[in-house]
């Protein structure tokens, strides 16, 4: 089922999410119910408190990536195959070189900006059978994997830019609270009710 993405300005995104337990209320469903969410708005990656829920939580699908021209076979290749549930994850390590990537997100319609990030991470977390591992990624995969671990600290790409970039954006971030954004998905406004 597709839910409402909650757009920037709605609390439960400035929120550090809570741990989820293996008995937590239809969590098969909300799962199966953001991956439906993220697709249907063309996005690679979704986090809980984008649709509501302060729970540790994310899922990344990132084959929409792997057309670039711009990345090698092997690469296109990873990008094409990676789809994860990340729960209760916690970030062990941010290394490498830092670099550069315009990015987007799904709470944030039509705001794209620049932000740096480390190329590669060590992450703890559990997919759906709760059994906890240790991996490490690097390239667009672990960005990905960087911008929704933020939302499940409360954390948003816009955090990330200068407040030069902060001050260029603070109209197009108040139509967004005001539901003055109109992106071909439903979305849930901060002073509006929802469409």
């Amino acid at each position: 089922m597709i839910i409402p993405i909650y757009g920037y300005g709605e609390p439960v995104l400035r929120q550090v999410a809570t741990e989820i337990t293996p008995d937590h209320p239809n969590l098969k469903e909300i799962i199966t119910n953001m991956y439906d969410t993220m697709y249907n708005a063309y996005g690679v990656g979704l986090a809980a408190p984008q649709v509501g829920m302060a729970i540790r939580l994310f899922v990344i699908d990132t084959e929409p990536f792997s057309d670039s021209d711009n990345l090698s076979k092997e690469e296109q290749a990873q990008l094409k195959n990676f789809k994860k549930t990340f729960m209760n994850a916690k970030m062990l390590a941010e290394d490498g070189d830092e670099w550069g990537f315009n990015e987007g997100c799904l709470s944030i319609p039509d705001v794209r900006e620049d932000v740096v990030r480390n190329e590669r991470i060590t992450i703890e977390y559990c997919e759906e059978d709760f059994v906890r591992k240790t991996e490490i990624f690097d390239g667009l995969i672990a960005r990905v994997i960087q911008h929704e671990y933020d939302h499940i600290q409360g954390v948003l790409f816009t955090d990330k830019i200068s407040m030069l970039k902060k001050t260029l954006i603070k109209k197009k971030l108040q139509n967004i609270m005001d539901g003055k954004a109109f992106p071909d998905y439903r979305m849930k406004f901060a002073n509006k009710k929802g469409r």
